[in-house]
């Protein structure tokens, strides 16, 4: 599955316990007719995915749904969600304005116009 969007906010890593578990959140607002603000979180070495993003830059996150049920010390049981991102990609569109192998393309304007053509010349073809 996969958020697209504007990042909103990177959060600090967060590190928990004495095992040293990280964690990092990530919120992507969605651009449609109702902007959805996702918190997606990145967990562990996936941590480091988010170094060098920014706040308002366009963004592709992968992602997996996780649930889990937890019995609490009355005996109910609850269910929680939680998205978690294992890949971003930026979607800024390219300098070059091209495929990247490509040399840049000059505009319209910088070609003349065929002002010289005859009407005998239409049919020059070889075959």
């Amino acid at each position: 599955m996969e958020v697209i969007g504007k990042i909103k906010l990177v959060g600090d890593t967060q590190t928990f316990g004495n095992n040293g578990f990280r964690k990092r959140e990530l919120v992507v607002t969605t651009e449609e007719q109702y902007p959805q603000h996702i918190l997606v979180e990145f967990i562990q070495d996936k941590c480091d995915a988010l170094n060098g993003f920014q706040i308002g830059q366009p963004v592709k996150v992968s992602i997996n749904l996780r649930g889990r049920e937890w019995t609490n010390p009355q005996g109910e049981t609850k269910y929680f969600n939680s998205i978690q991102g294992w890949r971003i990609e930026s979607m800024m569109p390219q300098q070059s304005g091209g495929a990247p192998d490509m040399p840049p393309v000059p505009p319209m304007d910088a070609f003349e116009p065929a002002n010289d053509f005859k009407e005998e010349d239409h049919d020059d073809l070889p075959f």
